[in-house]
């Protein structure tokens, strides 16, 4: 990872930002995955070494924020343990302007819709190229299967009107889920109606968890090219 380069000071940024204005002794956090989340993972092992925080517990959202947790340092629970989380603190691959999220480029939206909804607030972290007029312009919807369905899933969602890709490693096998399940990517270009797909999607029962995240994030911290960090807080229909 070159810290030099821009974006990635960029997701640090946004990342160190999150955990200094939302993370205080005490919490409960949930740990996100991907390579903006990793750099709040690190901001907190920073502030509980040095003092600037204690008593946090990590709740990781994956087998790879589990490892950077442990690495630095950070206690971690479950949700059996802590079933309400203060907040979660992750990433995402686009972000819409009311807030909402496409997750699970890195293959776990499964388990980070779990601890978000366990979460009183999901704070997410994203450069601002992360940010899309609707859901769907950039980055196909990431659908995670179990095996035996992959077929007829794979064939649903084409019906749908969606180029499918199933996602494979670097070595070109399969990819498998921490829970181990596949993952198709569904293209469907700009969503009108993410709620909509998200209803027909989850009325499969091959289909475990879709990457669509509604209506779920509190806050979204925007780390820009210029150096700024803008903070977009979610506002209620009712407001």
């Amino acid at each position: 990872m070159d810290e030099s380069d821009p974006r990635t000071a960029a997701k640090r940024a946004a990342g160190e930002t999150a955990v200094d204005r939302f993370v205080t002794t005490g919490m409960r956090v949930g740990l996100g995955t991907g390579s903006t989340a990793v750099w709040a993972i690190r901001r907190i092992g920073q502030r509980l070494a040095d003092g600037g925080l204690s008593d946090v517990l990590g709740v990781p959202t994956s087998r790879a924020a589990q490892a950077e947790a442990r690495s630095l340092g950070i206690p971690l629970t479950t949700l059996d343990e802590h079933p309400v989380l203060d907040l979660t603190v992750d990433g995402a691959d686009e972000v819409s302007p009311r807030l909402d999220l496409v997750k699970g480029g890195g293959g776990a939206h499964l388990r980070e819709k779990i601890v978000a909804q366990a979460s009183t607030r999901l704070v997410i972290v994203v450069d601002e190229a992360k940010l899309v007029p609707a859901l769907g312009s950039g980055f196909p919807i990431p659908v995670e299967v179990v095996p035996m369905a992959l077929r007829p899933e794979l064939g649903f969602l084409e019906a749908l009107g969606a180029r499918v890709t199933v996602r494979t490693t670097e070595e070109g096998a399969r990819f498998v889920t921490d829970e181990g399940n596949h993952i198709l990517d569904a293209d469907f270009g700009p969503l009108a109606e993410p709620v909509v797909l998200l209803d027909a999607l989850h009325s499969r029962a091959g289909i475990v968890e879709v990457g669509l995240f509604l209506d779920m994030a509190s806050y979204v911290v925007v780390a820009r090219a210029d150096g700024e960090v803008d903070v977009l807080e979610r506002v209620s229909p009712e407001s």
